[in-house]
């Protein structure tokens, strides 16, 4: 993994000495991380192509930490993981109804911190992995012809051959050459790879 591609970790922090002292201690594990102590600046700079996470302080000088958040979670798939130096259930609660992986309370423990970090990041990839696997699922769809789709709804409905043939008024003969067609264009090798995988995209 290159050092573009390498997860990136995003400090949100007022106080310079807590961004200082995570920086160094993801460092420490070979994590990048970039620092931010204005959360509108954080938001005008950051990469949301960027694997990895956002550390975010609940309490700052005038945009709020749960505010930020909530564009995050709107218009991203960053997970957020929220700093409090003053927690309580309400806030906890708000926070993960916003959408927050994970909330940690000042002064964070180093190893639970990581662990966290860590968490997230893979929930990142798999993700993004998960994200990157629809768009190419998608994407062979389109290679179907109008035909090739109203065979593959009925494929994935469990009609036999001969029922797709009678419904589209085909041959049987005809209907088993579409149905090759289909899984060769979707790279498929069994019915059941087509529908866990095809179904959830069919309208």
């Amino acid at each position: 993994m290159t050092e573009h591609q390498s997860p990136l970790i995003y400090l949100v922090d007022d106080d310079d000495a807590i961004r200082d002292a995570l920086a160094l201690l993801l460092r420490s594990v070979g994590l990048r991380s970039a620092g931010f102590a204005d959360p509108l600046q954080f938001l005008a700079q950051y990469d949301p192509e960027a694997i990895g996470c956002v550390v975010l302080d609940i309490r700052m000088p005038g945009v709020s930490g749960l505010d930020v958040l909530e564009q995050l979670i709107a218009k991203h798939d960053l997970p957020v993981i929220m700093l409090t130096g003053h927690a309580n259930v309400d806030l906890c609660r708000r926070a993960f109804i916003s959408g927050a992986v994970e909330f940690l309370q000042k002064p964070v423990d180093d190893d639970l911190f990581l662990e966290s970090v860590q968490k997230a990041v893979r929930q990142h990839i798999r993700t993004r992995s998960q994200n990157a696997g629809s768009q190419a699922a998608r994407q062979r769809l389109a290679r179907l012809s109008g035909r090739e789709q109203e065979v593959l709804v009925r494929i994935a409905e469990g009609m036999t051959n001969k029922v797709i043939a009678r419904e589209l008024n085909l041959s049987p003969r005809t209907v088993e050459t579409y149905r090759a067609n289909v899984f060769i264009k979707l790279e498929v090798d069994s019915l059941v790879q087509l529908i866990r995988e095809y179904l959830p995209l069919l309208d």
